[in-house]
């Protein structure tokens, strides 16, 4: 009985086993995520990449995740975000340029309490990974759309909301795009999310690339900061083709 007992609790704890040296959340995942995602290249559990979630999802179809690697030296070439335990683990690929500033952030969906990591590339070849747990009753990636259930929700597809705001030398924009970002895990539901977006300056060079999947919320929210471009245009496009575009002119900060 005693062993019985002893496998039975083995069992309710996943995350502590295969345990990979240094890393702060240990998940039995980790192996397949580095070479799945990153390709089996040199990495670093770093601290200065701070993910910042609530404790617990109190709504686990929109779950606040913000990404600060501010402190990190020098320029990174690419940031990955994921939940670890997800069914679809992917929330997006950042293909930046040197004037995107290595803050970020965005709403997810969770399907049970997991880790959430990101992951910058640096110009040494090096991904500096942070990491953060979040707790959650779970179902947040198979629950029926809220978005599907509102009255003239196709009217709205695409539109977005937000503006530009200074903060110093920076601009910091904050945006929210009408999407149900559908990802095919509810029934007689097919996929349909935003898979692409481009961040582009005032005469059409793209700042930012974005890789998009269906971990992404309904109705996904973004904040970012750009070192300089008061004047900047968001490019959308979905996995059935269609593209959305908006405009974004400085504002006073709310």
């Amino acid at each position: 009985m005693h062993r019985r007992s002893l496998l039975l609790g083995l069992a309710g704890l996943p995350l502590l086993a295969a345990a990979v040296e240094g890393d702060p959340l240990p998940s039995v995942m980790w192996d397949y995520h580095h070479s799945r995602l990153l390709g089996g290249a040199p990495f670093v559990f770093d601290e200065r990449v701070k993910v910042s979630v609530p404790p617990f999802a109190e709504d686990s179809r929109q779950v606040p995740v913000e990404v600060d690697a501010r402190a990190l030296p020098g320029r990174f070439t690419r940031m990955l975000l994921w939940a670890e335990l997800n069914p679809i683990p992917q929330v997006f690929t950042l293909y930046p340029s040197a004037e995107i500033v290595p803050l970020l952030a965005i709403r997810i969906r969770v399907e049970q309490a997991t880790p959430i990591r990101a992951a910058l590339l640096g110009e040494d070849g090096v991904w500096h990974v942070g990491s953060a747990w979040i707790d959650a009753a779970g179902g947040g990636c198979t629950a029926p759309s809220v978005v599907r259930a509102q009255p003239g929700w196709e009217d709205r597809l695409g539109q977005v909301l937000g503006g530009s705001f200074a903060r110093g030398d920076n601009q910091r924009l904050r945006l929210q795009v009408s999407h149900p970002m559908d990802n095919g895990l509810v029934g007689g539901v097919p996929e349909f999310y935003l898979d692409r977006a481009e961040l582009r300056g005032s005469n059409g060079e793209v700042l930012a690339r974005f890789d998009l999947f269906p971990a992404v919320s309904e109705n996904p929210t973004l904040t970012l900061e750009v070192r300089g471009h008061p004047s900047t245009q968001l490019w959308l496009h979905d996995n059935n083709g269609n593209e959305f575009q908006a405009d974004f002119q400085p504002t006073a900060n709310p």
